[in-house]
């Protein structure tokens, strides 16, 4: 049963309404100026609880930034990846608007508010759309089934419009001319075997010997591997395997018999074992230092225009050399300064020791010079590498849902987005319009010209002046017939 508690203060009189949940633990129902308005507090609330329905004042009243931090997100399931994009959007866009707001004073016109606040800070369309659909959506999703909030302030508020563009796929010269302009040939046949399976980049790298029956050329994708910073890794680390793939279901399919041999060379001339990766990173050898003079032998005119020697700490800091005599020097001068307790230690640096290949490091030191000195109109990225696949696929006439199956989409329509996408598909079509219209040209006869018309109209009043003739003698023959012998 509820009670209405009274507090005394100097400036008024406020009555605190008190009611009992369903587990049996009093519970404030609110602070209000008018006993009245306590006492139907409540009651409200214990009809509530008499539903069943989970109801608490303080809940209702927490700010945004603690139900998001302590409830919604140690407790939503999600991906590690999709979790570390949450996080992102959340603290960089989010948070600063609603973090200081109460939960059951946000409504639709604060969540249009936030989408013109961004839009000001030139935000991207795309970018609001994920943060409203994606992220806010979610949060308030969930704590209206959690009875945090009695409505769900963003649903139904849109964001501007985000035009899907035209996708651009490589066409084979394109590719040829990257590949022949990748580092070494460990990095080509890495891009081989992507634009050969259209495996996604944590496939790829988590591929290892094991998957690739090198018989019949099946290859098994059931895992990926994850790049997260090490604040979202379970184990403070940088990698994560998933033991699946994508839509967490695994896939078979078969490989050309040319990039099996390759990788079947390739596991031979490393000794790769069945649990090692086709692809990782390995150990290159450091680039040699430019030569330069012993300590203090030769002189140097350094860009700030000033000469300084070699081997000195002005040389290295302010003449910004770094030879190895005068990185030598800068060394021993602070190993000297931390032995004397002047500096602190310096943090030792974490080895990572995992041989997953970073997508960045990839990108800028492979891909991208590749890239640039091909010479290509757009830039392509590593990921257009599955596209391409599955549009010369099905250029060359694959099944669709065999393309389906390869590349693991969840529905049909994905794929289908890859049809008709290369720059010569439209040609089949032009061909086929093209042979209907010279075929009726084939057809047409010329207009008839006045002498032409005047010899078709005498043959037809001769044949018109025979077929009279002929009807008249028909008709005589006939009355001869009936006549009586």
């Amino acid at each position: 049963m509820g009670f209405v508690r009274t507090y005394n203060n100097k400036k008024s009189t406020r009555y605190q309404a008190l009611y009992m949940d369903h587990r049996g633990k009093q519970r404030s129902a609110g602070t209000f100026s008018t006993y009245k308005e306590a006492e139907r507090a409540w009651q409200a609330a214990e009809v509530k609880v008499r539903e069943g329905i989970p109801w608490d004042h303080a809940r209702r009243r927490q700010r945004f930034r603690n139900y998001v931090e302590d409830t919604w997100l140690p407790n939503h399931r999600m991906e590690p990846s999709t979790r570390q994009d949450y996080i992102s959007a959340i603290y960089k866009h989010i948070m600063p608007y609603f973090g200081d707001m109460r939960m059951n004073e946000i409504f639709p016109e604060h969540i249009q508010q936030w989408i013109t606040h961004l839009k000001a800070k030139g935000v991207t369309p795309r970018r609001i759309q994920y943060c409203k659909v994606s992220v806010l959506n979610a949060i308030f999703t969930t704590a209206l089934r959690d009875h945090v909030v009695v409505i769900h302030p963003s649903r139904g508020i849109e964001t501007d419009p985000v035009p899907e563009k035209i996708r651009k796929i490589i066409t084979v010269e394109q590719f040829d001319a990257i590949y022949q302009r990748l580092p070494d040939s460990d990095a080509q046949l890495l891009i081989e075997t992507d634009i050969e399976s259209g495996l996604r980049w944590g496939e790829l790298t988590e591929l290892r010997v094991k998957d690739l029956d090198f018989t019949t050329g099946i290859l098994t994708i059931s895992r990926a591997v994850i790049e997260l910073t090490r604040k979202n890794h379970p184990e403070g680390k940088r990698f994560l395997v998933k033991e699946y793939p994508k839509n967490r279901k695994h896939r078979r399919f078969k490989l050309s018999a040319q990039i099996v041999a390759k990788l079947k060379a390739h596991v031979e001339a490393h000794g790769l074992k069945l649990d090692d990766l086709f692809f990782s990173r390995r150990d290159v050898p450091a680039k040699p230092h430019l030569e330069a003079a012993a300590p203090g032998s030769l002189e140097f005119e350094a860009p700030n225009g000033r000469t300084y020697t070699h081997g000195t700490i002005t040389a290295y800091s302010l003449g910004k050399c770094k030879c190895d005599h005068c990185r030598a020097a800068y060394a021993t001068y602070r190993a000297k300064r931390r032995a004397g307790g002047k500096d602190g230690p310096r943090r030792p640096r974490a080895v990572d020791t995992d041989p997953h290949i970073p997508a960045n490091w990839f990108r800028k030191y492979c891909w991208y010079p590749a890239r640039d000195a091909a010479g290509l109109d757009w830039s392509p990225r590593i990921h257009d590498l599955r596209h391409a696949h599955a549009s010369w696929l099905l250029a060359g006439g694959a099944d669709l849902q065999v393309v389906k199956e390869r590349l693991g989409h969840l529905k049909l329509a994905t794929t289908e987005k890859y049809l008709h996408s290369l720059p010569n598909a439209d040609e089949t079509a032009l061909t086929a319009l093209n042979k209907i219209r010279s075929t009726a040209r084939s057809q047409a006869e010329p207009p008839a010209t006045d002498a032409q018309l005047d010899t078709a109209n005498q043959e037809i009043a001769r044949l018109r002046a025979v077929i009279a003739d002929l009807t008249i003698a028909q008709h005589s023959g006939n009355k001869n017939h009936l006549r009586p012998a």
